[in-house]
């Protein structure tokens, strides 16, 4: 069996914990290990590494490649150009698959849900892998609440290990919520498992555009396919949709509230990460790295991060969006920004920045270095605090070792390299008239950024 995992999440839910340039799926939010981890473990359930493939966007392909080294595993990627939703992600994975393999079944699974696999979870794939001959699966969770923030199922006639569609319903009211409790639908949980040629079949019936587009090249692909889910053009559509129910924990960890339900909880009802002191305080979901006292405080979400402070009642979690909406509005870069942010061979943190000044903390990762590039407003002057540099300088090149500095004048090219074993740490005094990240030209890269 072959797996497709779709990566393309934008991460606006959970700010200030998840930024558009670092979304959820990547984030640790219960362990050591990110939701994106998790969801490669699970694949490799029924899946050998070369079996998978990841679709993610161009930004954040290199946050899947560092995440697959962190688990010693080797995946196919795609990177899409442009977000356009599931149907047209889908269409891309199944189309380079098939490229292989004109035969085979293909599990999607989606980066950014929590699952605790089971016995019945490998036995509901084993049974929709059977089913896909004929039909085009989606899984169903076995809901344990009438929640109104997902989408339905009705189940109808019997197959062997599932059930045809009868319907895939929208996110219900409260009370029709019961009643599709009570009748037996299902949550519509967005993983699937299709043949390649028949969901290709099904595309091109019911949503041609989309097949046709990718024919072409993948920029013209993206440029032409309209944005699309596949529940809206092809499961809704297709007279051969079967669903295989699922009984696991499942979230989709869409809102805190649903992040205070997955985490473990103490007496007085609290999920912590960090350190929290409170007085008559409960059911709160706290997250920080500092020391947070509470007093008379219950039912919040208090979301703790370098440059943003979220609180808010967990039962409008839901909301949180409508925050990183109104920083975009503005042309905020902290919706699309942490103060870490990731790049291809490491990571810098902005430890302070002013209108003519900017101090980070850099660590390049061993082996990697930065682009060749210079930049027109603003020299830099490097001190290594960890590990020895390899520094191009102006057509010279000299190694700078812990605790030895060297100066970038604006207008020179230059790069900062990690020969070493080790991460190599630095501290970078940015001085000019503009210290934007877009003041950069790129001559050399060894990651083909633009």
């Amino acid at each position: 069996m072959k797996t497709l995992i779709l990566a393309g999440g934008s991460g606006t839910r959970l700010f200030p914990l998840s930024r558009t340039c670092y979304p959820k799926q990547f984030i640790p939010l219960i362990d050591s290990k990110s939701l994106f981890q998790k969801s490669v473990r699970r694949a490799l359930l029924f899946s050998k590494p070369d079996e998978i493939t990841i679709v993610t966007n161009e930004a954040h392909r290199f946050l899947v490649a560092d995440q697959l080294e962190e688990m010693h595993v080797t995946c196919h990627i795609l990177s899409e150009p442009q977000g356009k939703n599931t149907l047209p992600a889908i269409t891309y994975g199944i189309t380079s698959i098939l490229k292989d393999d004109p035969d085979a079944r293909v599990a999607i699974l989606s980066s950014d849900q929590l699952i605790t696999p089971d016995e019945s979870y490998k036995a509901a794939f084993l049974a929709a892998e059977k089913l896909a001959e004929k039909y085009l699966v989606t899984f169903g969770i076995t809901p344990d609440s009438p929640h109104t923030g997902y989408g339905y199922i009705r189940p109808g006639a019997t197959l062997d290990g599932g059930f045809q569609v009868d319907a895939f319903v929208e996110k219900p009211d409260k009370e029709t919520a019961e009643s599709y409790l009570r009748d037996g639908y299902l949550w519509n949980a967005g993983m699937f498992l299709f043949s390649a040629s028949l969901f290709m079949d099904e595309c091109r019936k019911h949503a041609p555009e989309v097949a046709e587009a990718f024919s072409l090249t993948r920029d013209e692909a993206f440029r032409e396919t309209p944005k699309i889910s596949v529940d809206y053009g092809v499961m809704e559509k297709t007279d051969i949709a079967a669903v295989v129910p699922l009984s696991v924990p499942w979230s989709d960890v869409g809102n805190f509230d649903a992040l205070y339900t997955a985490q473990p909880r103490s007496e007085d009802g609290n999920a912590v990460r960090g350190e929290h002191l409170g007085i008559e305080s409960h059911d709160n979901l706290i997250i920080s790295d500092r020391l947070v006292a509470t007093i008379g405080i219950n039912d919040l979400a208090i979301i703790d991060s370098p440059d943003a402070l979220l609180i808010c009642p967990r039962s409008e979690s839901q909301r949180v969006g409508e925050i990183a909406a109104l920083l975009k509005e503005r042309g905020d870069e902290r919706c699309d920004l942490h103060t870490t942010v990731h790049r291809p061979w490491g990571t810098y943190t902005v430890l302070q920045c002013g209108d003519t000044f900017q101090i980070k903390r850099i660590t390049v990762m061993p082996g990697r270095r930065i682009s060749l590039q210079l930049h027109h407003h603003r020299s830099e002057h490097w001190v290594v605090v960890k590990g020895t540099a390899m520094v191009a300088n102006n057509g010279n090149e000299f190694f700078v070792r812990t605790g030895e500095s060297t100066f970038v004048p604006a207008g020179t090219k230059h790069r900062l390299e990690n020969p070493g074993l080790i991460p190599l740490e630095v501290i970078e005094v940015q001085n000019g008239e503009y210290v934007g990240e877009d003041d950069i030209v790129r001559f050399e890269d060894d990651f083909e950024r633009e």
